[in-house]
């Protein structure tokens, strides 16, 4: 039974991984086809273009893609609709995939959309998009289900992954053992993004910003965990851009979780890294810079006063923001600094993350196993139906 399948960027190709494996436990006979990222290929999943090709963010940044990427959702479109899956998810990338649920829908095939877009930090009109393109919306914060029950549209809140999968204590030792890191060492990871877009904005910024802090911490080294080659080769040329290939840093080829709970402070791009930072109790300062327009575009539609993760969890500031304008070296170093140099407040911040991380880990591929239990049950019922049906017109026939 074929499932139709498309994730935008790393952290989805991770939620598609886990949820592929998931279901396969209780349906092994199912096959994903779509758009997939490595994790969920080694998973299984077949992938018709290349996950890279819709990592692309802002408004500006998009239309920059924009006949690319509506080309590649007509050709999904016409893919799914000559030969159509028995179910359609899509994971995250809402821009991307509510526009191809939505036709899904209208001809018939459950349409089911797996982390819920932010209606409820900026574009809460969407919820009616989202009426009209789901079947069924998969929650990983627990306060959104409500939302989407005012306006009728059935959703459940199955966790998050990463909060099963990161154990709840913190894993400082072990994470320096891995990556061979002295006990008392100083170290300041540096995530600048999973897309190359974002790294356009931020690799020259980030590479300032170590320089800085090192003024008023020379004993500091600092990680840098990158996902794709590509976005290696652009930090690295950010470096030689700036002359800063002595600084003591350390290119990672992923290994962001070591990275992560390695880590004395990180500087990290807003996203969902900053969750990933607060459940393995990394102080962090949250940067992010985009275009001009889309920045005031963005702004204009917010309805929260923070936009990291572990403050909206929180609904309180427990870690600094310094967006656009406000993201200079000058300034990061300094927020950086404020966590180094007061340790006492960096302590009592992981104990609001592990608040936070006993909120989001309820057992994920459990809950998506029932959550979509019924949907897959009812297919599988209706595909044996069919093929019964069949046989036995062609036992007839004969």
């Amino acid at each position: 039974m074929k499932i139709g399948i498309v994730a935008g960027e790393t952290s989805g190709d991770l939620l598609g991984a886990l949820l592929i494996k998931a279901l396969k436990q209780d349906y092994p006979q199912l096959e994903f086809v779509g758009i997939a990222g490595p994790k969920m290929q080694s998973a299984g999943a077949t992938s018709w273009y290349p996950m890279e090709k819709l990592a692309v963010r802002g408004y500006v940044e998009v239309l920059k893609s924009y006949r690319e990427i509506l080309s590649i959702r007509n050709g999904l479109k016409d893919r799914f609709l000559k030969d159509p899956p028995a179910a359609f998810i899509g994971i995250d990338a809402p821009d991307f995939n509510l526009g191809l649920e939505r036709a899904l829908k209208a001809a018939g095939i459950p349409a089911i959309h797996y982390v819920s877009p932010s209606i409820w930090a900026w574009r809460g009109e969407r919820i009616h998009k989202i009426k009209g393109a789901v079947d069924h919306m998969l929650t990983v914060f627990p306060f959104e289900p409500a939302i989407y029950a005012k306006e009728g549209i059935a959703a459940t809140f199955v966790g998050h992954p990463t909060a099963d999968n990161v154990p709840q204590i913190w894993q400082r030792d072990q994470a320096r053992a891995q990556l061979r890191i002295k006990p008392d060492e100083m170290i300041v990871s540096l995530l600048p993004g999973s897309r190359q877009t974002e790294l356009d904005y931020h690799a020259e910024l980030f590479i300032e910003t170590a320089k800085e802090l090192l003024k008023k911490f020379p004993q500091a080294r600092f990680l840098v965990p990158l996902a794709t080659r590509e976005t290696r080769e652009q930090f690295e040329a950010a470096q030689w851009k700036l002359n800063a290939q002595d600084l003591p840093l350390q290119i990672l080829f992923g290994h962001a979780n070591f990275a992560l709970a390695a880590a004395d402070v990180a500087l990290v791009a807003s996203g969902t890294a900053t969750l990933e930072a607060a459940l393995l109790r990394c102080p962090h300062v949250i940067a992010y810079r985009m275009s001009p327009t889309t920045y005031r575009l963005m702004k204009k539609k917010a309805y929260l006063p923070y936009v990291g993760l572990p403050n909206i969890l929180a609904g309180e500031w427990l870690v600094p923001e310094l967006l656009q304008d406000d993201a200079t070296a000058e300034n990061l170093a300094h927020a950086l600094g404020n966590w180094l140099a007061h340790p006492d407040a960096a302590e009592r911040l992981r104990e609001r993350f592990a608040e936070i991380h006993a909120s989001l880990a309820v057992n994920n591929a459990d809950r998506v196993r029932e959550a979509l239990r019924p949907f897959l049950a009812r297919l599988i019922e209706r595909g044996s139906h069919v093929s019964h049906v069949t046989t036995d017109q062609q036992a007839a026939a004969a």
